[in-house]
């Protein structure tokens, strides 16, 4: 079994409260809950409404379908104009 996470930190731009923020978090987690098999969740600069931490987690027994559901997470987070990337870590268990 392999168990791969994938976290970024990500900036958003134009969020003018933590409001703002939470609902684009919150519309990204939705989309990649409903659409793939992997686990997310903001896990970092919860109380700042500018930069935000996401982790994506998918289990597979071998590691080419774990990093392809965690590739097509990143393609949805990236797809979405209002969060930028800033980094992204790659863990594998």
């Amino acid at each position: 079994m392999i168990i791969g996470s994938v976290t970024c930190e990500c900036m958003l731009y134009n969020a003018q409260s933590l409001k703002d923020k939470r609902s684009v978090i919150k519309s990204i987690i939705t989309r990649v809950k409903n659409r793939l098999n992997v686990a997310c969740a903001e896990i970092g600069h919860q109380d700042v409404w500018q930069r935000t931490e996401l982790i994506f987690v998918s289990v597979a027994t071998s590691k080419i379908p774990v990093e392809k559901e965690l590739e097509r997470a990143l393609r949805i987070l990236d797809g979405n104009a209002e969060i930028e990337r800033a980094s992204t870590r790659y863990e594998w268990l």
